[in-house]
């Protein structure tokens, strides 16, 4: 004799739309749970653009005379989930009657203080051991305790209005550049 399933069992009658349940909410589930983990891990993945040149003034603010003026270097860093906008060094700009743009970064690289531009006395003074520079970053004095000539940075005019520097520290007391990390 055949027996027929007990029509009050929905165990048996149920288990395929059941188990389609089962896949369907584990598939709705994972959609969040997979966009959250890229959220949370984009900013680990994204390129770093250190070493980017820096918005630092425009041309019409240096004097075509070639005496340098000192300009703040301010950039947008990116750390992980941060982005801050803040100081992250200084440097001197000339302008030469040709029009050329030079950059000298404002850190005296024997110990590290910062030069001042001496206008009377046409050149750089580093307050710390008188070490002097000329107005190109040379060495003025042979007996200056600094090794290397001021450190030069690369320059970009853009559009004919804008300088971009490409700022960057070097490590001070060598006698060549060798850039900090």
């Amino acid at each position: 004799m055949q027996q027929h399933p007990d029509p009050k069992d929905p165990a048996r009658r149920n288990f395929f739309a059941e188990g389609a349940s089962v896949v369907i909410g584990g598939v709705i589930s994972l959609v969040p749970v997979v966009a959250g983990a890229r959220v949370l891990l984009d900013p680990l993945r994204r390129k770093s653009k250190a070493g980017a040149a820096t918005r630092v003034t425009s041309l019409d603010a240096l004097p075509p005379d070639g005496v340098p003026r000192k300009f703040p270097v301010i950039a947008t860093r990116t750390d992980a989930w941060n982005k801050s906008t803040a100081p992250i060094g200084a440097v001197y700009l000339r302008r030469s009657p040709e029009g050329v743009v030079t950059a000298l970064n404002v850190v005296c690289p024997h110990a590290g203080c910062f030069v001042d531009y001496v206008a009377e006395k046409s050149s750089y003074l580093c307050p710390c051991h008188n070490s002097t520079f000329k107005p190109d970053g040379a060495v003025s004095d042979a007996k200056s305790p600094s090794a290397r000539a001021l450190d030069s940075l690369e320059v970009e005019v853009r559009g004919g209005k804008e300088i971009w520097v490409k700022f960057q520290n070097f490590r001070a007391g060598h006698a060549e550049k060798i850039p900090c990390t």
